[in-house]
């Protein structure tokens, strides 16, 4: 007969067998096909080192706690500044792989998206790799749909799931707030210029999903924006504008919008005269995109502006 003791000894070390067969990444026994941008690809029971050169991906990636062994130089949101340590592998930008860095990484997985999406045929000759650009005409559900994808590579679809679900309802909220908020214009500043992006935009998320109604409805979808002045921005006359300083989201120094925008013909507009002149988080919009922790911040502040409309 078996003492307690022993049948306890046993019982635990079945369990610990079963857990470890449910190991993400390096844990997998099977192959995984895994569905992208670009098609499939097939994805070996190791995938480890992860190579991110997509900000979007290294953020959720680190949301859900994933190690990340190689990312590309240049700036990133205060919440990812870990990654520009000596710990990390610099392994080129977001415009250009250092393939010698890539190669000696000797990754498992390589992750592309957006800046870095024309360099997926030389990555996936190197490693196997992954394109998540997200989709500008179903910009939240596809950003869900590439942490989905991460969570199943890596084993933490509970984690996603939580996150999704948040986001959802934030959207949601968001939208519901959005409906009587009026009508908004979404600029770009760099360099003492300006352009606007409305729906079908890089960042027509704001009008398509958000809800925000455009105040122009026939803006260029060009991936620079539309060209504008002041007097168009007064022409338009929103009732809130909404602004991403480039400048500042890369680090560069230039005239700052709050700077450039504070002149006679701006102030005459609506959104000014209200207090309504929203200045995004320059680097999620711009730099990170549809990573799970900038998009919720994203969605938090633009609520947190509308709850303050007076």
């Amino acid at each position: 007969m078996i003492s307690v003791t022993r049948r306890h000894a046993v019982l635990m070390a079945v369990l610990a067998l079963g857990f470890a067969g449910m190991a993400p990444a390096s844990g997998r026994s099977q192959e995984l096909t895994v569905r992208h941008a670009r098609g499939e690809t097939k994805l070996p029971s190791k995938v480890t080192p992860v190579l991110a050169f997509d900000i979007a991906a290294l953020d959720t990636l680190d949301a859900i706690g994933v190690p990340v062994a190689g990312v590309p130089t240049g700036p990133k949101p205060a919440y990812l500044a870990k990654y520009d340590g000596k710990d990390y592998a610099k392994i080129g930008t977001l415009f250009e792989p250092d393939y010698e860095a890539v190669n000696a990484a000797e990754p498992g997985l390589i992750i592309v998206g957006g800046r870095s999406a024309p360099r997926y045929a030389e990555l996936s000759a190197i490693a196997p790799t992954i394109d998540l650009t997200t989709r500008t005409d179903a910009y939240v559900e596809s950003a869900i749909a590439n942490a989905e994808t991460l969570g199943r590579i890596f084993g933490r679809t509970a984690e996603v799931g939580q996150r999704a679900d948040n986001l959802r309802r934030s959207v949601a909220e968001l939208k519901a707030m959005a409906a009587t908020a009026g009508k908004g214009l979404l600029i770009l500043t760099t360099g003492g210029k300006m352009s606007a992006f409305g729906p079908g935009s890089r960042f027509g998320v704001l009008h398509t999903e958000f809800g925000i109604k455009p105040a122009v409805e026939t803006l260029d979808v060009a991936n620079h924006g539309q060209a504008i002045s002041f007097e168009f921005i007064l022409q338009a006359n929103p009732d809130w504008l909404f602004v991403i300083d480039r400048d500042s989201a890369i680090g560069r120094e230039g005239q700052a919008a709050r700077q450039l925008l504070d002149n006679d013909i701006v102030r005459r507009t609506t959104a000014w005269q209200k207090g309504r002149v929203v200045y995004l988080n320059g680097t999620n919009w711009y730099l990170v995109g549809g990573g799970l922790t900038a998009l919720q911040q994203d969605v938090d502040d633009l609520k947190a502006a509308l709850s303050k409309a007076r």
